[in-house]
């Protein structure tokens, strides 16, 4: 796994999901973390520099993905965050700003496409030019 990968954190409970989601994302070139919760989310946050967030709406333990998504919006300003639910149909109502909500199912298209336009973002504004 190489370091200069961009670096993913898929937050999803549903483990089918998750496996399915980080293999496509690392056959795309992404380095992936995964957690099962929020807790386990913040434990990978705290320890590696993670360039997008996806996480489901709807996790145990306490701690929603709209939780998570505002903790990555207030402490972390170049993290792309997405976000999506199959249930939660005015989650984009309580999202920060510069989340992106997707709806369940989605294809992996709508999310590299996401990460792709984040990453084209983030390396022109180091460059000084204006998207």
């Amino acid at each position: 796994m190489a370091l200069d990968m961009p670096a993913v954190l898929v937050a999803e409970d549903e483990a089918l999901i998750r496996m399915m989601l980080c293999d496509a994302l690392e056959e795309e070139g992404y380095r992936v973390f995964e957690a099962s919760c929020v807790l386990e989310a913040v434990a990978i946050l705290g320890k590696h520099a993670i360039d997008a967030l996806i996480t489901d709406i709807d996790m145990p333990g306490g701690l929603s993905g709209i939780d998570l998504a505002w903790l990555v919006e207030r402490t972390c300003k170049n993290t792309a965050i997405i976000v999506v639910s199959g249930g939660d149909a005015h989650a984009s109502e309580k999202l920060p700003a510069r989340a992106r909500f997707l709806p369940k199912p989605y294809n992996l298209e709508d999310i590299t496409s996401i990460l792709a336009n984040t990453a084209r973002r983030t390396d022109a504004s180091t460059l000084g030019i204006a998207v």
